[in-house]
């Protein structure tokens, strides 16, 4: 039994490695706030490297002010400035994987993934408890602490949020399924 991929196996690896780099180009979450003022939304997009869309970020910030909620901005999350250096680190390693060809590295690579897959969604959902639930109680609106959905909608006061996974999330989706497939191709092996 050989513990050496394909060829073909190779090639997906290296073609995942390349998807993972290209995800950093990308916006990977975002959140849309709905209300009757905005019926059009507002949009917050997260890339691994900063939050786009400053004029509605402004906006949002502004109307949070009115419920206690600190301010979204680029410097309260310091992932922002190592999260890229992560995923290419994580496109270097699926690189090396696929030329050595190795089955067992695989499997620790997939286990890795899994895991860092956990812990960034863990990370979003820990943001948006501290936001949500770290109110300020002098705020001018009282609500009741909350917790907005890392994906889904959530209704507060007259504002409706809708939380997403975006283009970038689907190229690491899309990834990792490239790097399950040679699992499965070179069974026999």
């Amino acid at each position: 039994m050989s513990k050496k991929l394909s060829v073909p196996s190779m090639v997906l690896l290296i073609v995942a490695a390349g998807l993972l780099f290209l995800s950093i180009f990308f916006p990977w979450w975002g959140m849309k706030f709905y209300a009757p003022q905005y019926p059009e939304g507002l949009d917050i997009i997260v890339y691994p490297y900063k939050l786009e869309n400053e004029n509605d970020v402004a906006i949002i910030n502004g109307l949070n002010h009115y419920i206690g909620m600190k301010e979204f901005s680029e410097e309260n999350f310091p992932e922002l400035n190592y999260l890229p250096y992560l995923i290419g680190g994580f496109a270097i390693i699926t690189l090396v994987v696929g030329i050595v060809r190795n089955k067992k590295l695989l499997y620790g690579l997939l286990g890795l993934f899994v895991i860092g897959g956990i812990l960034g969604v863990y990370d979003i959902h820990r943001w948006l408890k501290s936001y949500g639930t770290n109110l300020d109680p002098s705020a001018p609106i009282d609500v009741d602490p909350f917790v907005p959905p890392v994906l889904g909608h959530n209704t507060i006061a007259n504002f409706v949020t809708n939380s997403y996974f975006t283009t970038g999330t689907f190229i690491i989706g899309l990834a990792f399924i490239l790097m399950i497939i040679p699992l499965w191709k070179d069974r026999a092996q």
